[in-house]
């Protein structure tokens, strides 16, 4: 036994599309959004986006200061003698002749 193309609920059958059509619109004629619900996504977006440049900011001042601090320690770390690196001594001149 065959359907027949054009029996009701079948696909592709020409009543279908409007039956569908009009069962989604009763379905979103009984949703209403809450008032103020784009009020609270822009704030609840703000406060996320407030967050994320402070939690930036932390990172970028903690990063400076520790390398500062490490780059402060090396320095520190020198050794305490002469460490001369030109004393002003002339050693054998370039343009000196023997």
């Amino acid at each position: 036994m065959t359907i027949p193309p054009d029996a009701p609920g079948t696909p592709g059958a020409p009543g279908t599309e409007k039956q569908l059509r009009e069962a989604l619109e009763t379905l979103a004629h009984q949703v209403h959004p809450a008032p103020d619900a784009y009020r609270t996504a822009r704030g609840d977006w703000l406060r996320r986006e407030r967050r994320r440049r402070l939690v930036l900011a932390v990172l970028i001042t903690v990063v400076f200061v520790l390398a500062v601090l490490i780059g402060l320690w090396v320095l520190n770390q020198a050794p305490t003698g002469s460490g001369v690196i030109f004393s002003g001594v002339h050693g054998p001149a370039a343009g000196a002749s023997p």
